[in-house]
């Protein structure tokens, strides 16, 4: 037998991982369309034509008009853990007809919060934001309800995941004993108050997707949903200590930066694949934080003097998965009003516009209605126009196929009206999401 090297091995082990699992979907996608009869389109499109749409994947008539269910620490659903699961199917229900009733189409919805899940899930353990008590039964079918729900009322349910968030805390003790986490402690690590699974390690890349694609497997879901979360935001004084993996792992690399954005795309575009495999009319879709370089950083970045990068701080590249075709859609969160200087709304929608533009990628904008009315924003934000005016500025570029609010509780509170005046101004009716895969 050849000899292999310990760097030609990792490579070895990482492909045979990617090979196993690519085989393994094939093999469980075709039961699950026997069993669930989900072989075709997604149930949203029988309730598409309520909506109002005109049919057509780039309808004239056709835009995303979405919001964000959060359950992270409870901040939008459940109100508090514990309920009763009556109550917390009735406040799910409530969010879902205020969508409808403020005429979106799509609700992105939190199933995968802290490396726990939202449904009876084979990998990790229950969500501790239903109970309180992490792995404990809360007696029903979140995600199952949300889809049917979802569906019956013409809206689609794009499930939200994090994909190496494990706690928000740094104390693995907490987590439950049969949690992955505790199972496999070299798995994870401590970095700015929480943990988080370990990108740089093939075989939690392997697992975060087997967890994440056992919802697309068994729930008729529209799309898989990440938001900004890769590696962790940068805190001061802190290290993401992979050097280990780095040396394990990394050869051939020029840095580990380089060796962490290749681990994100990694990520993605096994990802992507994978979902194609187990059902191909399921989107991709990703919100990531809305700069991608400064200019300053890179002729090709944005017009911005944000504090963050993607690319840089995060380890993802987001304007490749873009080019590449890796992704169905890109949400940007372009969380700043017209005018900021720092990072203007009115430069980065171009900006992402040139992006997506010439490629089969839709471009959707991250609304921040979360900062209208909060005195602690910045004057455009007291302005109940401001959200509106967003809206009428991106109608400029065609490339702009949607937005999306965060969160679904300032879309029910509506703090200053301003998401009222944008329903007013701009939702006459309700429309079809665009179609994807």
């Amino acid at each position: 037998m050849r000899q292999i090297g310990r760097r030609g091995f990792v490579a070895v082990t990482t492909g045979a991982l990617t090979s196993l699992a690519m085989a393994g979907d094939a093999v469980a996608a075709a039961g699950a369309a026997r069993a669930t009869g989900t072989t075709g389109g997604t149930g949203a499109a029988a309730g598409a034509g309520a909506a109002g749409g005109s049919g057509g994947r780039h309808s004239a008539r056709s835009e995303l008009r979405g919001m964000w269910l959060a359950t992270v620490v409870n901040r939008d659903w459940p109100s508090k853990p514990g309920l009763p699961a009556a109550e917390q199917r009735a406040e799910l229900l409530k969010f879902l007809d205020t969508a409808v009733d403020r005429k979106l189409n799509t609700v992105i919805f939190q199933v995968r919060p802290t490396a726990d899940a939202l449904w009876p899930s084979p990998f990790e353990p229950w969500a501790e934001c239903l109970t309180g008590v992490q792995g404990k039964d809360p007696g029903w079918d979140p995600l199952g309800t949300a889809v049917k729900e979802a569906h019956k009322r013409g809206l689609e349910l794009h499930a939200w995941f994090n994909p190496y968030r494990v706690a928000n805390h740094t104390d693995p003790s907490r987590l439950i004993p049969s949690h992955p986490a505790r199972k496999h402690p070299e798995w994870i690590l401590p970095y700015g108050g929480k943990l988080y699974y370990n990108p740089g390690i093939p075989e939690v890349r392997k697992f975060v997707q087997d967890a994440m694609l056992d919802a697309v497997r068994r729930y008729d879901i529209d799309a898989v949903h990440w938001d900004d979360y890769f590696y962790p935001y940068p805190v001061a004084g802190q290290v993401f200590d992979d050097d280990a993996q780095y040396e394990q792992y990394g050869a051939g690399f020029p840095d580990k930066a380089s060796w962490r954005r290749d681990n994100t795309d990694r990520l993605v575009r096994e990802t992507a694949e994978r979902i194609k495999r187990i059902k191909k009319h399921v989107a991709f879709g990703i919100s990531p934080f809305g700069v991608w370089r400064n200019i300053a950083t890179d002729p090709t970045g944005s017009d911005t003097t944000a504090g963050v990068q993607t690319y840089d701080d995060l380890y993802a590249d987001t304007r490749k998965w873009v080019k590449e075709g890796w992704i169905d859609y890109i949400t940007p969160q372009v969380y700043w009003n017209i005018g900021f200087a720092a990072a203007d709304y009115a430069k980065l929608v171009p900006w992402w516009s040139e992006v997506v533009k010439g490629t089969d990628v839709d471009l959707y904008i991250g609304e921040a209605l979360y900062k209208a009315g909060d005195p602690a924003q910045p004057a455009p934000w007291q302005d109940v126009a401001e959200v509106s005016r967003h809206l009428t500025f991106a109608k400029q570029y065609p490339e702009v196929r949607g937005h999306c609010y965060f969160s679904a509780l300032e879309c029910v509170n509506d703090k200053n009206g301003a998401f009222a005046r944008a329903v007013a101004d701009h939702y006459k009716s309700r429309v079809r999401p665009p179609r994807q895969g």
